[in-house]
């Protein structure tokens, strides 16, 4: 898998935002990455040096809304989830502007 494939998106929230003063940033990764692919992917995509990388999946969510026949549940799709903690001194410019 490509590095491009492995890290699909950041993830920007309040919380996620916060982290980035220690050196945390937040990303949506492929389900089926592991932590060491992950860390060679940020590294080879920002140059950056990665110093721990925390995985966490999150569940599906059911949602509900009123249609005209009724009432219509669905579930939200799972995604994984990646922290990276960089090396102290390295930033990463995307998440600078934000």
């Amino acid at each position: 898998m490509e590095a491009a494939q492995i890290v699909l998106r950041p993830v920007i929230s309040e919380k996620s935002m916060d982290g980035t003063q220690a050196g945390k940033y937040h990303f949506a990764v492929h389900d089926d990455a592991n932590k060491f692919q992950i860390k060679d992917a940020v590294e080879e995509l920002f140059k950056v040096r990665v110093v721990d990388v925390n995985v966490l999946t999150t569940k599906a969510k059911e949602k509900s809304r009123s249609r005209r026949r009724g009432r219509t549940r669905g579930f939200t799709s799972p995604w994984k989830k990646a922290i990276v903690t960089l090396a102290g001194g390295d930033k990463i410019e995307f998440f600078e502007g934000v």
